[in-house]
């Protein structure tokens, strides 16, 4: 009896055609149903059959509720329900069941999972052939240019075919990105000077300092960070110092040039902070596009100047070595092509997923891209060699996590 006090006294109906399947007719009739529910002549509501109601007062308390929160039908008898309260509540309910819910997941986590993985090959395919194009013609000054410039071709059919919507921009949006531009360039002709004078993974070893030198400079600019960020790049320091040390394939251009391109990383990603607050529209795929584009008129002209009366004898040299012509143009295309996808790459999986996994993310890429070039070019590795990058990269982990708790300390402040 508990049921008739929680059942509403509203009335469900069926369409005058089906009057002989109402809850009056003795073969509608259910034994467990110890009242009778009057039927008005008016809605088209379909109802399926009731589900058993227990003799137990929790039980009836569970069904009620359950039938009277789950729309209900009742097999092939009557026309479609008109009634748009029932389809909305009825479209609500099955959009938000959790079984929806378990299918966005894995297609998020898979389509983050086909990102991650690109950006990572990409990376260590990047890293492999650019390393042997410098090997055989060691003029990282015309490498650097000839990437940047396969990127700002792909860029400008990116926009031209309109598989990439072209941002709207005016003289100030190139004025501001003039500062990012150049640290851009220095960044990245930097990391190729320390390429072609040392082994790959060495120079990564040597860039996981960078969060080093974010801390440092933005401090001088007076921005603060709590003691857990200056703890975290001590071990980055030491780490640093023991591979450079015991690094078989030591040369002092080539530490240089990787502790430059960190400074010029970070001051890029400094001065963006404040040269780009007000072009917030442009996303981050479009905003590395231009900026690619005017690092390239920025770097070609110094190439010239700094190295371009060698690029030709070099060239000889370089197709002697080899052998074969077509051999070098891949390498160079590919190191090319992949410089540029695997940073595109990593701004889609920056905009899929929040900092801190994309600052976990780079770190591992970078364990994946030293441990990958060891094995391909086999270059000799010493325990404390080994020992010193764990440490460095296991000090940039540390330093992703407390950077990021201090990011929501301060959002929550504002």
């Amino acid at each position: 009896m508990m049921l008739l006090n929680l059942l509403p006294s509203s009335s469900v109906t069926f369409p005058k055609s089906h009057h002989k399947y109402s809850i009056n007719n003795p073969s509608f009739s259910h034994p467990n149903l110890v009242s009778r529910i009057s039927i008005s002549p008016q809605s088209k509501f379909k109802v399926s059959a009731f589900n058993k109601i227990h003799s137990n007062p929790t039980s009836q308390i569970y069904e009620a509720s359950k039938f009277l929160k789950t729309p209900c039908r009742f097999g092939d008898f009557g026309r479609k329900p008109t009634s748009q309260i029932v389809k909305s509540t009825s479209e609500t309910s099955q959009d938000s069941t959790p079984d929806g819910e378990l299918e966005k997941k894995p297609n998020k986590t898979l389509q983050l999972a086909i990102v991650f993985g690109f950006w990572y090959f990409q990376n260590i395919v990047f890293n492999i052939y650019n390393k042997k194009a410098l090997n055989i013609f060691p003029y990282p000054w015309l490498l650097a240019s000839f990437q940047l410039f396969v990127g700002s071709l792909w860029m400008l059919f990116l926009w031209a075919s309109k598989l990439q919507p072209c941002p709207k921009i005016d003289k100030s949006f190139i004025i501001a990105l003039l500062g990012p531009a150049l640290f851009h360039t220095i960044g990245h002709i930097s990391a190729c000077v320390s390429f072609s004078k040392v082994a790959v993974s060495f120079t990564h070893v040597i860039k996981s300092a960078e969060p080093v030198f974010s801390v440092v400079f933005s401090s001088a600019l007076g921005d603060t960070y709590p003691l857990s960020v200056w703890l975290s790049i001590l071990p980055i320091v030491m780490g640093c110092s023991l591979a450079a040390v015991t690094e078989v394939s030591f040369n002092l251009g080539g530490l240089w040039g990787a502790m430059i391109s960190n400074v010029g990383f970070v001051l890029r990603n400094i001065y963006s902070k404040k040269s780009l607050q007000n072009f917030k529209h442009v996303n981050g795929l479009n905003l590395y596009g231009w900026i690619t584009i005017l690092s390239f008129f920025y770097l070609f002209p110094v190439a010239i100047f700094v190295e371009g009366s060698q690029w030709v004898p070099g060239y000889h040299k370089a197709i002697a070595s080899i052998g074969t012509p077509s051999t070098f143009y891949l390498w160079v295309m590919i190191s090319g092509v992949f410089y540029h996808l695997y940073n595109q790459s990593s701004y889609q999986a920056l905009d899929d997923i929040s900092p801190l996994t994309f600052s976990v993310g780079n770190t591992m890429k970078r364990v994946v891209v030293i441990v990958s070039t060891v094995i391909v070019f086999r270059n000799p590795v010493r325990p404390l060699n080994a020992l010193g990058s764990a440490i460095a990269i296991f000090g940039t982990f540390l330093y992703s996590q407390a950077s990021s708790k201090k990011k929501a300390v301060v959002e929550k402040k504002d």
